[in-house]
């Protein structure tokens, strides 16, 4: 005992000296009665497996957080997500949420964009601008940042598919403001296993959508240094059914997957690991989230240390993002979903969340309005400077049936990997049909409980009102849109030069055949105003197309 107890002095006056040498904001942190408060809390008799479970904030294993201050040094970064129609129409309200108070920019593209069709293809039609902001081209990239300095504010983009495109894009655009690829800031939500696994909106085949990761992994290791290549998103597989341990298992095992293609690859895994980050759904049951989100650090720390051999401490912080659950959302009493999406953002920031988005009470419904999505980032403000939740580092670690819950995750998880192994991996577990029957078990079981009324959802099975009438304002969307959209592609095509696009495009097949990164090339179809459509195309006469195992 008396050697944990040294132990445990010699990591408190580490965390202790760096508390002392890190920045803190300009913020009273005392609670509203003028009581100060200390950074974080500790127990006065630290039992003997304290160290090995929670340690300190921004030491091994990181449950109680990755950062030895965390929002005493920095808030984290509320980041609405946002697009709609044409880029114009979403850069003005990309400055509107940033004149706000927003402090980070996240695009929601359309279903076009998502699936790689340009305008014009017959499967865009009545889809163009619908779900998220229709971009197709570097100029219409161009016009979604005009205004913005790409150089001053990080960015999230959320497209899997077609995400090294996407990419191509968004450094094109970059070096048309005079900003070199290593001094972009981001995140790419490029997690094509969990299109597999959720969200069904893959282009490519399994294998060849990994070697595009790796070629993306390779490209911004070497030339993107504060970029995230990788969103590993959870999300999803929540919104899709799964459970709190499902999300994080799956979640979890999609990133063991990226890390061993990464290495095979030739990288190193402290070359490349330390940028990748998390993004996390939270939902409603709030202790359990704010459990999920701490198991996820240790379970992160203890693989990347023990298993992977990182040596790099970077490594081994998982870095996450998180969004309030869409599918907790109720289109009756549409009001009801600023209350259930403000202990849902609450849980996310006691999880130690380094950004977040809260979603708007009328998503259900239609896109946000400007001012629901004011009202949804006002939330997160609310959190942030009055409710004392930022003052206090991990202000719950400690907390019996916290810990308790983290233990059961990470036991639950852990199982999990154990039935992904003996099936051979993740991708043959994607191939089985394993990840997608669990969740569809998972949301049949839910759904029922609700149906029956074990589950409550106020306003829907509970303390409903025959007379509830839907009375907030609705966004409309411009009709034009693919009508405009359609027509600057024609512009484009105009005034480029074919000649230059057909060659780049047979380059792109070509390099599909070979091991040769396709970055470089898609980076010089970008600039030479090729289409989102036609780079997928090039692409697609060698990888193919895929179509999920039916009857599982």
């Amino acid at each position: 005992m008396s050697n944990q107890l040294e132990l445990f002095q010699k990591k408190y006056n580490k965390w202790n000296n760096e508390i002392k040498s890190s920045r803190e904001r300009d913020f009273n942190f005392d609670t509203l009665s003028g009581e100060s408060q200390d950074p974080c809390y500790f127990p006065s008799n630290p039992s003997n497996d304290y160290l090995e479970k929670l340690g300190f904030p921004g030491q091994f294993p990181f449950t109680r957080g990755i950062h030895s201050n965390l929002y005493r040094g920095k808030l984290w970064t509320m980041r609405q997500f946002a697009g709609f129609g044409t880029p114009k129409e979403t850069n003005k309200r990309f400055k509107q949420l940033l004149k706000k108070g927003q402090t980070g920019l996240s695009v929601a593209y359309d279903m076009p964009t998502l699936m790689g069709y340009d305008p014009d293809h017959p499967l865009s039609k009545g889809e163009i601008g619908k779900c998220g902001v229709s971009v197709f081209s570097l100029p219409e990239m161009q016009k979604l940042f005009q205004g913005i300095n790409l150089n001053e504010i990080t960015v999230s983009q959320t497209i899997n598919g077609p995400a090294i495109i996407l990419l191509a894009f968004y450094i094109a655009a970059g070096e048309e403001q005079g900003i070199s690829p290593s001094q972009l800031k981001g995140t790419l939500q490029n997690d094509i296993l969990k299109e597999f696994t959720a969200q069904k909106e893959w282009v490519f085949p399994p294998e060849p959508s990994m070697r595009l990761i790796t070629d993306m992994l390779s490209y911004c290791t070497k030339f993107m240094p504060y970029y995230n290549t990788i969103s590993i998103s959870g999300y999803h597989i929540r919104e899709a059914g799964s459970t709190a341990a499902q999300e994080l298992a799956f979640t979890l095992a999609d990133g063991f997957t990226y890390l061993d293609y990464g290495i095979k690859a030739g990288l190193d895994v402290d070359d490349f690991a330390p940028r990748l980050s998390f993004f996390f759904n939270s939902h409603l049951d709030f202790f359990e989230e704010i459990a999920k989100f701490r198991a996820a650090r240790r379970i992160w720390a203890k693989r990347l240390k023990l298993k992977y051999k990182a040596k790099n401490e970077k490594s081994w912080k998982l870095r996450f993002h998180t969004q309030t659950a869409g599918c907790s959302l109720t289109a009756q009493q549409p009001e009801n979903n600023i209350a259930r999406t403000g202990f849902q953002a609450l849980a996310a920031v006691l999880g130690g969340t380094q950004s977040l988005h809260t979603n708007a009470m009328d998503e259900t419904l239609a896109l946000p309005t400007e001012k629901s999505a004011e009202i949804a980032l006002r939330t997160q403000q609310l959190i942030a400077y009055e409710t004392g939740t930022a003052n206090v580092v991990d202000p719950l670690g400690g907390s019996w049936y916290l810990e308790h819950l983290t233990d059961k995750i990470e036991h639950d998880v852990e199982n999990y990997f154990s039935e992904i192994e003996n099936l051979g991996g993740v991708i043959p577990a994607i191939e089985d049909g394993f990840f997608q029957r669990e969740i569809s078990r998972s949301a049949s079981e839910y759904q029922a409980k609700v149906d029956s009324v074990q589950r409550i959802v106020v306003g829907v099975n509970k303390f409903t009102d025959k007379s509830d009438e839907i009375d907030i304002p609705i966004l409309n969307l411009n009709e034009d849109t693919g009508l405009n959209q359609i027509k600057q592609l024609n512009i484009l095509k105009k005034k480029r030069s074919q000649t230059n696009v057909n060659s780049i495009l047979e380059k792109i097949t070509n390099t599909c055949k070979n091991s040769d990164n396709l970055m470089p090339s898609i980076i010089a179809a970008a600039k030479e105003h090729a289409t989102i459509g036609e780079i997928i195309k090039a692409m697609k006469n060698e990888f193919g197309e895929w179509q999920e195992t039916v009857g599982f």
